[in-house]
């Protein structure tokens, strides 16, 4: 400890950073003079009631204290974490308490298994709002007031309830003016129809849907950020997805949808593209043209794979790596997706195709005559990867066999198993 203590004062502060709340921090005041006094300074608080050994009174007078105490001029992360021992109350004095301590990262999470109301996100919370870089919000209700986050660059709002329904929604995030990041996940009970995201400065969006199915088209999600380039979009409700995404370059769209072509038609411009669409009515419509996609990975739990997959070949003619996963698995009642060999084959096939990697490889009749005709038309293929399900020694040797045995154009296509 007294080589530790002979570091300068920003690097020991740097360590007291890492450590995981901060009654753990105050704790190393005892170790001596040096110390005494160090936790005062440290730009990180995290104030954690779910691992706390204590009654609600002590650890409010713990937090009360060590807020009025703490010294240092900026905040650099501020974080509550409770279970059943504070209230929203008790977060409004706390955040009126570090109002001029310029916080620059807020997180609130709140166990709602722990309590028997919902918090409400204090008014006094917006005072720190002007220099606040980083906002995560978790299990909340968010009132219908006009808040301004000028500076804030990350937005996570999780489990959000908010008072004022979609209108909520558009108000917060136009206030938001340099936003770049935004994460969402949606709770049952959000009050909130069209979840609208107008975000010009935005690049990255996660937003998952926890709601319950449903078949009415009202329930939509509306995407308008020219300047978007990730996307990820899990959602099992249904719901209407609409997107204006010029610029997107990496998408991970896992969704229950009946209309695949719109979803498709708007993300054209990406370059890696995961893709899981459920769609039992409606096959693939074809006609996109994917003229910057790269990387494709296309989950295979739908009866329509087959179709989809040749549907984005035939439109990705600079495709240079292939994944077929099965990220769900596949359905037990699910027939088995016809293959009929096209007439033309795809460009990508021709002139870039370089990896294919095939998981949960079974060696079906369909599987096999695909990985034939990529291996047989694959003039640029470097590598093809094989990983199959778990089966008996015989039968997977046979499959390995078979494979081995295949045409392969490329006369520099590695074939692997794994």
């Amino acid at each position: 400890m007294d080589r530790i203590s002979q570091l300068p004062e920003h690097l020991l502060l740097k360590i007291l950073s890492f450590f995981p709340t901060t009654k753990d921090v105050v704790a190393t005041m005892v170790l001596s003079k040096r110390w005494q006094f160090l936790w005062m300074l440290v730009p990180r608080l995290v104030y954690d009631d779910n691992h706390q050994n204590i009654t609600k009174e002590n650890f409010s007078r713990f937090v009360d204290r060590s807020l009025l105490l703490h010294e240092a001029p900026v905040l650099e992360s501020l974080q509550f974490k409770f279970g059943g021992k504070s209230s929203d109350e008790d977060i409004g004095v706390w955040a009126r308490t570090v109002s001029r301590r310029h916080v620059r990262e807020l997180v609130i999470e709140i166990d709602r298994s722990s309590c028997t109301t919902q918090a409400i996100l204090p008014k006094s919370l917006y005072t720190v709002s002007g220099m606040l870089v980083t906002l995560k919000l978790n299990n909340m209700v968010l009132l219908d007031d006009v808040l301004s986050f000028p500076s804030l660059k990350k937005l996570s709002l999780d489990n959000i309830m908010y008072q004022g329904g979609d209108e909520s929604v558009n108000r917060l995030l136009t206030n938001c003016p340099v936003l770049e990041s935004l994460d969402v996940e949606r709770c049952l009970d959000d009050n909130v129809t069209i979840f609208t995201v107008r975000v010009p400065s935005l690049k990255i969006l996660f937003m998952c849907n926890k709601r319950e199915k449903t078949s009415d088209d009202a329930e939509r999600v509306v995407i308008d950020a020219h300047s978007l380039e990730t996307l990820t979009f899990d959602d099992f409700t249904g719901c209407v997805l609409e997107t204006e995404t010029p610029n997107i370059v990496t998408a991970y769209i896992d969704i229950i949808y009946n209309h695949s072509g719109k979803i498709l038609g708007s993300i054209t411009t990406v370059k890696d593209l995961f893709l899981c669409l459920l769609s039992s009515k409606h096959s693939y419509p074809g006609g996109f043209v994917f003229h910057r996609l790269v990387y494709f990975t296309l989950c295979r739990c739908d009866k329509q794979w087959l179709n989809l997959l040749m549907g984005v070949l035939r439109g990705s003619p600079k495709l240079r790596g292939l994944k077929l996963d099965q990220y769900h698995g596949s359905q037990a009642d699910q027939p088995s997706p016809c293959w009929s060999e096209p007439s033309l084959v795809p460009e990508c096939l021709l002139s870039s195709l370089e990896t294919l990697e095939w998981t949960s490889y079974e060696g079906t009749k369909e599987e096999k005559e695909v990985v034939e005709f990529i291996l047989r038309n694959g003039r640029c293929l470097k590598k093809v990867t094989i990983s199959s399900k778990p089966t008996d020694s015989d039968k997977k040797l046979e499959m390995i066999k078979e494979l081995a045995l295949s045409f392969r154009r490329s006369p520099i296509c590695q074939l692997v198993f794994n």
